[in-house]
Order: C-alpha cells, then sequence, then structure tokens
C-alpha cells in the first residue's frame, strides 16, 4: 500500500487500517495488554508525579478494563478527560473511583469540571495513540481533541502515549500542530523514550 502525499489523508488512510487491526485482536491479548500496559505505567511513574492526567480506554485500547484504575496506586492527584456536550476543547475532572458514560459513549469521570487549563498543573501526561513513530509523532483518531488539549499541558510535562508494540512505526505523517510525546508504553512490558523533534 502506498502512503499519499498529504499529511492528512496519509493519516486517515493509516487510521482505518490500524482501527482494523485493533478491532480483530482477541480478547484475551488485550487483557494481557492491559496488565503489561498498567504495570509498565506504574513502575515507571511511582514517586515521581504529584499530578497526572490519563484517559480511560475504549475496549479495543491498550490498557482497557485496567486504566485509570491502576494509577490510583500511584497516590498522586489523577486527571481524567471530559468530552463537552459541544465543541472539541477537553475538560478535565479529578478522578475519584467513579466514572459515568458521556459523549460518544465514552467513560468520564463524575465531579466538578476544572476547564481545559486544570492539564497545566499535570507532572505527567497519558495520551492515547493509535501509533507513535520514533520522533515521539502520535497519531490519533483525528478529531484533534488531544491537539487542542496539549496546547494546555506545561512545556516540562512528560508526555507519553501506550500503543500495542506493533504500533510503533518508524516515522509518521506530520503536521504542523502535532506536538511530540517524549515516550511510549507498550504490552512488552517497557517504558521507552522517544527522540521528540529529531
Amino acid at each position: 500500500m502506498t502512503t499519499p502525499a498529504d499529511p492528512a489523508l496519509a493519516k486517515t488512510v493509516l487510521r482505518e487500517r490500524l482501527l482494523a487491526a485493533r478491532l480483530a485482536r482477541p480478547a484475551a491479548e488485550r487483557a494481557a495488554a492491559a496488565e503489561a500496559v498498567a504495570a509498565a505505567l506504574v513502575g515507571a511513574l511511582r514517586g515521581r508525579v504529584s499530578t497526572l492526567a490519563a484517559f480511560v480506554p475504549d475496549p479495543e485500547e491498550p490498557g482497557s478494563g485496567r486504566l485509570p484504575g491502576a494509577l490510583t496506586v500511584l497516590g498522586a492527584r489523577l486527571l481524567l478527560p471530559v468530552i463537552p456536550a459541544t465543541g472539541r476543547v477537553l475538560d478535565w475532572a479529578e478522578h475519584t473511583g467513579e466514572l459515568e458514560v458521556g459523549r460518544y459513549g465514552l467513560s468520564q469521570p463524575v465531579g466538578p469540571r476544572l476547564g481545559a487549563d486544570a492539564l497545566a498543573a499535570a507532572d505527567t501526561v497519558v495520551v492515547p495513540a493509535l501509533a507513535v513513530d520514533r520522533y515521539g509523532i502520535r497519531l490519533g483518531r483525528g478529531g484533534g481533541y488531544y491537539d487542542r488539549a496539549l496546547a494546555h499541558a506545561r512545556p516540562d510535562a512528560v508526555l507519553v502515549t501506550v500503543v500495542f508494540d506493533d504500533e510503533r512505526v518508524e516515522e509518521l505523517p506530520r503536521e504542523v500542530h502535532d506536538r511530540p510525546v517524549a515516550a511510549v508504553v507498550t504490552p512488552s512490558g517497557r517504558w521507552q523514550d522517544l527522540a521528540p523533534g529529531s
């Protein structure tokens, strides 16, 4: 398969392929991946964060069923995203252990909404992705929610994504708004630093 020259079109083609592959993964593989990703994140972040921003994975995403619950053992303040009823700017709320169904059927925390700027409090931000390359460029789902959200993250915040091992690629199409992540965690159980800006 050839990759289109237009980065936006190339991303669309890749998204379709990657989403299809995720949906085809057996339940047992997803469950094992969730355990491994959760353990790797907890191991890497223990004692290193006071405020952490993460997300609630969909059933096909690595970490589903284990995140964010596993991250509570860190004892850090845990922020989770809330998709607003309208628009594409993520809100945030503190995770207190209870989730509700929000927009698009996605799980989100209950409790007071803290606004988009709340992300600036996070030392580390765990960002969803369909794939990530060696430069830290991530491929999201195309809604632009995290592209907008990460504008509120501190410049020194550690951005880390979680993907399946075979979703680590050499290079992804890049657009000017893409903010690289500094690290990736995969079900092989490893936190690996990337080379943003290279």
